[in-house]
């Protein structure tokens, strides 16, 4: 397989980038309880699931979507095999969930060339290979249709997120090994609005109820499986799992995790990641 360098302008700019919140620091899962009319209301639940972790050993099958194109990198491959510290973006992902005592096994869906940028890899998980579909869900359901019968959680995660934190990952398992369905995000920063078709303005929605959804999100197998059967019968299209969970009337539960989860789609993004790395030792690979 080919490789190839990227050339991003690097800003003369020198102060550090904030240092990251602890898990520790009082953040609380936030909860959308969603019903079948399509109505959603925020709430905060009574009690953190990370009280303590109810995800068993090797309970976790970790779905690595690694099949997309990458168009806007502009690059001659995609994004998730561009170097990134002299490492496969992609690998950051496989490498680091590798060590967590929940995943059982990980799922790696890609297309056929790149397959040895995983099995070349030395993990002790065990390690399937899923190939991709037309559109991004038809990605996922064909990696989750690898996982094994056992599997208690499904953790779907986009293999162009390298700076993952594991214990912001592991509090995702938790919310859904509680709740059923839970999604690592953020919140909102910037204001959002709405807008006409014609480009003119709607109106400004409530940045205070908007939250940014990242990977993994953590969907228990029945549930994610009931869910596409609901969009393909339907004929829907969704952008991210926890979505067709969403369509059933189900709940999905908001872990808070970090904005330093960024998904790396641009030669900006690429040099932010490498900044983080170098200054964030905990989100390198191991």
């Amino acid at each position: 397989m080919t490789t190839m360098s990227i050339n991003i302008a690097m800003c003369k700019h020198s102060s550090s980038f904030p240092s990251k919140v602890s898990p520790s620091s009082g953040r609380k899962p936030i909860g959308f309880g969603y019903r079948a009319g399509g109505s959603m209301k925020a709430f905060k639940p009574n009690a953190s699931s990370t009280d303590a972790n109810n995800v068993e050993d090797n309970s976790v099958t970790l779905v690595l979507l690694a099949g997309g194109v990458g168009k806007r990198m502009g690059a001659n491959m995609p994004k998730q095999y561009l170097p990134l510290l002299d490492v496969p973006i992609a690998v950051y992902s496989l490498r680091k969930f590798a060590t967590m005592r929940e995943i059982g096994e990980i799922v790696v869906v890609c297309n056929e060339e790149y397959d040895d940028v995983f099995t070349s890899e030395k993990i002790s998980k065990p390690l399937v290979i899923a190939r991709p579909g037309a559109e991004r869900q038809d990605s996922v359901y064909n990696g989750i249709t690898k996982a094994r019968k056992e599997t208690k959680l499904l953790a779907i995660h986009d293999s162009a997120r390298p700076l993952t934190d594991l214990e912001d990952a592991r509090r995702c398992f938790e919310d859904g090994a509680k709740f059923g369905a839970a999604v690592l995000a953020v919140k909102c920063k910037a204001t959002i609005k709405q807008a006409n078709k014609d480009g003119s303005i709607d109106k400004t929605l409530d940045r205070s109820l908007l939250w940014e959804m990242q990977t993994p999100q953590v969907i228990e197998p029945n549930l994610l499986k009931e869910g596409f059967q609901y969009v393909k019968e339907n004929g829907l299209e969704v952008t991210d799992d926890v979505s067709v969970v969403e369509h059933l009337g189900k709940r999905v539960q908001i872990t808070e995790g970090s904005y330093y989860n960024i998904k790396v789609t641009t030669p900006e993004d690429m040099f932010i990641a490498e900044r983080l790395l170098n200054e964030e030792p905990k989100l390198r690979c191991v």
